[in-house]
């Protein structure tokens, strides 16, 4: 019979019974609900062992390829060692800055060194820690594919404990620790002809710079539309950079968009969402990529799936600040 192996015990699994019933049965809480396959409260991720392809039925594909599974519906045949999707964070890692830039939008581009290899896709976040147990997360815009040093856009906020000592203290050659990476929204290839959306705001645009090259660079070959939003034209970042891209790659659309009162030559007026959707009002077959601020997040998720996107498709990154954040941003 199979073992599970679970917070450095392990627990012998008997025929036909699933992770879930092993492990409640041991008296091992684990968060579940329906336990039908359904809520996905009982989401867990296998760190060595194979997964029951049944035991991801309704996942996304992103979730699927990190080896997350749900309890209630894997009867495991062999061994697995498996671990809360919470304590995933995982060890802590040193890094040292070795470039640190100020772009617009009071962003400051962080490009850091690792002391070991860090396997992320361009898209997730880590956390990064300071000495004094202060921690962010922070989306990663580098391309692991291209060697490029790890890269976070950091928006300094009012009173911003972490942004505001990134800004203004942090120095090229300090070190410092980060632990990670996690989170669900980046780009997967298989699918070369299907069209992304991709929509952001402020430092929102960090995950969506490494998702849109990441797919480039990995082949997509259909319709890639970024659409970054702010009020005026010094909160955006990265648009030369962009439209350069934009002359490499036919395939890639890129729009900045204004919603305040002043739109100068080159720019779009209205949010971008708005913008969006005015250009794109059917997504079926589409994958959304949705970051920034969470009002824009929550509401545009809401209107992509209403607009034909499938809910499996549409991958949602609101930037919340510290004091209740999901992810934060400060």
């Amino acid at each position: 019979m199979p073992r599970i192996f679970f917070e450095k015990q392990s627990y012998t699994c008997q025929d036909n019974e699933s992770v879930l019933d092993c492990l409640t049965g041991h008296g091992v809480p684990i968060p579940s609900s329906c336990r039908s396959g359904i809520c996905q409260t009982c989401l867990m991720r296998a760190v060595e062992g194979e997964v029951p392809l049944a035991a991801q039925q309704g996942l996304k594909e992103t979730l699927r390829v990190q080896n997350y599974f749900l309890a209630c519906a894997c009867k495991p045949t062999n061994d697995l060692k498996v671990a809360l999707p919470d304590t995933e964070i995982g060890a802590r890692t040193k890094v040292t800055v070795l470039a640190k830039e100020v772009l617009g939008g009071n962003i400051t581009r962080l490009r850091l060194g690792c002391t070991l290899p860090l396997d992320y896709h361009p898209g997730q976040f880590v956390q990064l820690h300071r000495d004094d147990g202060l921690v962010r997360s922070y989306s990663i815009a580098s391309l692991p594919q291209l060697e490029e040093p790890l890269e976070l856009h950091i928006r300094h906020l009012p009173d911003g404990r972490m942004s505001g000592w990134v800004h203004d203290i942090l120095k090229t050659g300090d070190t410092l620790e980060i632990s990670g990476p996690t989170g669900q929204g980046f780009y997967l290839p298989g699918q070369p002809d299907q069209g992304l959306l991709l929509i952001g705001t402020g430092s929102g645009l960090a995950p969506l710079w490494g998702i849109a090259r990441d797919a480039l660079a990995q082949g997509h070959t259909g319709p890639i539309h970024l659409y970054h939003g702010s009020r005026d034209a010094s909160g955006l970042y990265l648009i030369d950079e962009l439209r350069e891209l934009v002359e490499q790659y036919p395939n890639l659309n890129y729009t900045p968009c204004l919603s305040g009162p002043n739109i100068p030559k080159g720019f779009t007026a209205g949010r971008a969402e708005q913008v969006a959707f005015s250009h794109l009002p059917k997504l079926t077959g589409w994958r959304v990529f949705l970051c920034g601020h969470p009002t824009m997040v929550a509401a545009t998720k809401k209107k992509a799936f209403l607009t034909g996107a499938s809910m499996k498709d549409i991958y949602a990154d609101p930037f919340m600040i510290a004091a209740d954040r999901v992810k934060p941003a400060a």
